[in-house]
């Protein structure tokens, strides 16, 4: 294990991870610009813009603590480079880790393990960056297309739009929430939490005005619900 996790942390693939997390922060700052400088056009205001930018920043706040802890984990299997290069495309540590060991146990050993072999981390190395090579493709050709499609069904209905939409992101969370619930009565109670919070805390902004605890309220639902799967977890 001492062999494969000096060649993980080799300075060759430190500087292929820097190149490829650069490469995302590079993308980042694009998108920000050309959507400053575009939210005049659809009518958004300087303070409208801030407070969007903000509420991502917030937003994000909650879910890196979570990764965090599965990312001290990871780094201690696979090494700080490859870590990094994986969460900073993927940003999911639970399909990194996922993947980890699913190309570990394909060549017959256990992520970690003490027959874990540079050969085996090249192999786990393969099955990371393949598995989310399908988004990537998919994404590449087609997002011109659905695009197409969105224009085409909000000319005829925009309310149609805007229901599939919403329709499809309950869809994606309702799914990924449902699946952490069956784990263990921690896990439901803490969904629960969590959801019954931002719920109490956007109606409490809707109906004193609040703009900023809009903003806060899904870091402080997340911290809510983190803080109640700790202490749940201690009863």
């Amino acid at each position: 294990m001492k062999e494969v996790m000096t060649v993980a942390n080799s300075i060759p693939l430190w500087i292929i991870a820097f190149l490829v997390v650069a490469l995302v922060i590079f993308q980042a700052v694009i998108f920000l610009r050309i959507t400053t400088k575009t939210a005049p056009n659809v009518g958004m205001s300087a303070n409208e813009v801030r407070s969007a930018v903000k509420t991502g920043v917030i937003s994000s706040i909650g879910p890196s603590f979570g990764i965090a802890i599965v990312v001290v984990a990871l780094i201690t299997l696979i090494g700080s480079p490859l870590t990094l290069m994986r969460i900073g495309i993927i940003g999911s540590a639970a399909t990194e880790t996922a993947a980890a060991g699913i190309g570990a146990q394909s060549f017959g050993v256990q992520l970690g393990g003490d027959d874990f072999t540079t050969q085996a981390l090249t192999n786990v190395v393969w099955t990371m960056c393949l598995g989310g090579t399908g988004w990537l493709i998919f994404t590449a050709l087609f997002t011109k297309s659905l695009g197409n499609i969105q224009k085409r069904v909000a000319k005829k209905s925009a309310k149609t739009m805007a229901t599939v939409s919403l329709a499809a992101m309950l869809g994606v969370f309702g799914f990924l929430t449902s699946e952490e619930m069956m784990l263990s009565v921690n896990h439901t109670i803490t969904a629960i939490v969590a959801a019954g919070s931002m719920v109490i805390i956007m109606g409490i902004a809707e109906k004193t005005k609040t703009q900023w605890l809009k903003e806060w309220a899904l870091g402080f639902a997340l911290i809510i619900g983190m803080s109640t799967g700790y202490l749940s977890t201690l009863i």
